[in-house]
């Protein structure tokens, strides 16, 4: 994994850092319209969250809703995760194929809460994605060691597996805390087909000789 974890200014390559950019300047812009635009702030920001389907849900949502986030904790912890785990990946299957990966678990992460969840609130954040990449850094670097609390060292793949195993608890145990786990596990369930279907499809290639 070495060679994918470049120092200086390849650890933030172009996809890692402009999604952070961007839900850095998105989150700075909910802030301004939610204080100083009133109710018609609040409207805006309403639209682009995810809300289950209904009156309010619309068809970008699955979408905006990545670049929202609810405060600033939820913000730096999903975008630390992503530069943790994103900018090895994205490094090693090169920026198209790791924007393509970023938002099939985005999405992904949306559908599969439109369809588990029903209620009155709104879903908003990136960590159905980030949930996503993690998975992927597990079953492309199984072996790599990541240390809990910079202490506890635990192999990637443990790691995964424990994580999803946490979220299907809480998801089914702890439903109304707040949490959207079953978006976390969607961006997991996404990202695996996605990998399954990339690893048929290079099994598949014909050799060519040159």
């Amino acid at each position: 994994m070495t060679s994918y974890a470049p120092q200086g200014f390849r650890m933030l390559p172009p996809a890692v850092k402009n999604i952070i950019i961007i839900n850095v300047i998105v989150f700075l812009f909910t802030l301004v319209l939610e204080r100083y635009g009133g109710m018609d702030g609040r409207i805006i920001v309403n639209m682009l969250s995810l809300w289950p389907a209904g009156d309010y849900f619309r068809i970008w949502q699955p979408i905006t809703y990545m670049f929202l986030h609810a405060s600033f904790d939820h913000l730096f912890f999903n975008m630390f995760a992503l530069w943790m785990f994103g900018y090895i990946l994205e490094n090693y299957w090169g920026t198209k194929r790791f924007l393509l990966y970023y938002f099939v678990c985005g999405i992904g992460a949306a559908l599969v809460n439109l369809l588990v969840v029903h209620g009155l609130h709104p879903t908003v954040g990136a960590s159905g994605a980030v949930y996503g990449i993690l998975l992927a850094f597990g079953m492309m670097f199984p072996e790599e060691r990541i240390y809990i609390y910079f202490l506890m060292p635990i192999k990637a793949k443990w790691f995964v597996i424990i994580y999803a195993a946490i979220e299907l608890f809480e998801g089914i145990m702890m439903s109304h805390d707040g949490i959207a786990h079953f978006a976390h596990l969607g961006g997991m369930i996404f990202g695996l087909l996605l990998i399954l279907y990339w690893r048929k499809k290079e099994r598949n290639r014909p050799w060519q000789n040159y």
